[in-house]
């Protein structure tokens, strides 16, 4: 169940351009965040080795996985790196279907409901809402009106830590982090900095959630 990765803190690190020689160094300072689910997008350099390096260090307390993956033959090679996680911008049923066979959870990228209740019937675990800078907090909240009330929304494009809250309250259960975190040759420490930013933004909304 995605849900259990996801708690206490959904927020997915998308880690676009990371190299293997640095995988280890930077996935350490945004888990020490406090983040629980990591993704490397497939087209980042030697992703499969990144993927495999994070997997071996982290992978019996987070979610690794890869992003970016546009066809069903990546996902047996991310399966075999040790990825479990696989996140699509689009929502290509075969990938989700040949993803469930392999056991793998799987986040694809949605735009519309009509995506939304497909990808949901190939068997996706949870939605990537991408790209969210073309769909605001009144779409979110429509979909989250007619979609399974448990089902994860997770917001992916162009998310900081000051616009989450929008999102939030129309339903978001989550986010995906992507240069607002991490980007090429941006140092561990300033990574490690912008992680600590959004897991407190997000504990921010949910002490004021729980306080409805």
């Amino acid at each position: 169940m995605i849900a259990s990765w996801l708690e206490p803190l959904p927020l997915v690190a998308i880690l676009r351009g990371l190299t293997p020689d640095e995988a280890v160094r930077v996935g350490e300072a945004i888990i020490d965040a406090g983040f629980r689910v990591l993704e490397v997008p497939m087209n980042s350099p030697q992703a499969l080795k990144s993927i495999t390096h994070l997997a071996k260090r982290f992978g019996d307390r987070c979610l690794i996985g890869a992003g970016t993956v546009l066809s069903p033959s990546v996902v047996r090679e991310v399966a075999d790196a040790g990825g479990r996680l696989i996140v699509m911008p689009h929502a290509d049923t075969a990938v989700i279907a040949e993803a469930k066979r392999a056991g793998l959870l799987c986040v694809p990228g949605v735009a519309t409901p009509t995506e939304a209740f497909a990808a949901l019937h190939a068997g996706a675990d949870a939605l990537k809402v991408f790209p969210a800078e073309a769909i605001p907090p009144a779409v979110v909240k429509a979909w989250r009106a007619v979609l399974p009330p448990d089902l994860a929304l997770l917001p992916v494009g162009g998310i900081t830590p000051d616009n989450m809250g929008a999102y939030v309250a129309a339903g978001a259960r989550g986010f995906g982090i992507g240069s607002a975190l991490y980007a090429p040759r941006r140092s561990a420490a300033e990574t490690a900095m912008r992680a600590r930013a959004f897991a407190a933004s997000w504990q921010e909304l949910a002490r004021s959630r729980a306080c409805l």
